[in-house]
């Protein structure tokens, strides 16, 4: 019986020289990659490569692939490196605001181990869908699983077991306090709380005509620095609030 292709041998689907970076798959609004502290605009075909920052404003959406096929979403006013680790394969995103969703690829079966961090938390993946919000000014973490598991410790207290959460689960780490009990979602209400508003708009954006500009007004193209001046378009409607704290 054959062995079942483990992600060394999985093929990629990138030329070797952009094995490390990050395609955009689809966008809309405002999103920038940072070169030298200044933004400059993507669209679709762009490239992000290892510790680049990348920036929405209030209408930006972007949808990129890593080599092995997952993908990550970032939403509206977010900021996050691209494997700010360049040592370390497993390490994906670092998320500093905003919010992410994150679809990591299996092959074979076989595990495909990634880590998403932010300031208060670390989350390890092996094949899975989940999503990962930072609520406030102290970095307050909110993590929910579409699909598969995830393992989630925190970052600033001291090392415990990490929190395993399955499909339909989700938990809140804190600045201050050890990790709290992990929640059930129960009939995907938290799931739908949050994407409801958000996905639906950004995926009316997505068929929207694409002109010599994006629609919160950033040059496309990559060839020059996004234009900071432009008035962009009144931000998505809200999503309803977040299920209270623990």
């Amino acid at each position: 019986m054959g062995m079942a292709l483990s992600i060394a041998q999985a093929p990629s689907l990138f030329s070797p020289e952009r094995e490390r970076s990050a395609k955009v798959i689809q966008s809309s609004g405002q999103v920038s990659v940072l070169k030298d502290n200044a933004p400059w605009a993507l669209q679709p075909g762009d490239w992000v490569n290892l510790r680049q920052v990348i920036v929405t404003g209030p209408d930006g959406f972007a949808l990129f692939q890593v080599n092995d096929g997952s993908t990550f979403e970032v939403y509206p006013n977010s900021r996050v490196i691209f494997r700010n680790n360049a040592g370390g394969w497993k390490d994906l995103l670092d998320l500093y605001l905003g919010r992410v969703k994150v679809h990591i690829q299996k092959f074979g079966g076989q595990p495909n181990p990634n880590r998403v961090t932010t300031p208060t938390a670390v989350i390890s993946v092996r094949g899975t869908v989940f999503d990962v919000q930072i609520e406030d000014e102290d970095a307050t973490t909110l993590v929910t699983v579409d699909e598969g598991q995830v393992a989630v410790r925190h970052s600033l207290l001291p090392p415990s077991e990490p929190k395993l959460l399955n499909a339909g689960e989700y938990v809140r780490v804190y600045k201050n306090q050890p990790l709290a009990q992990k929640q059930f979602d129960k009939g995907g209400a938290l799931r739908r709380t949050m994407q409801a508003a958000t996905d639906a708009y950004y995926n009316i954006m997505l068929r929207m005509p694409r002109g010599g500009s994006s629609p919160g007004g950033v040059p496309t193209g990559g060839g020059r620095p996004a234009d900071t001046e432009a008035t962009p378009p009144p931000p998505p409607p809200a999503a309803p609030p977040p299920p209270p704290p623990l």
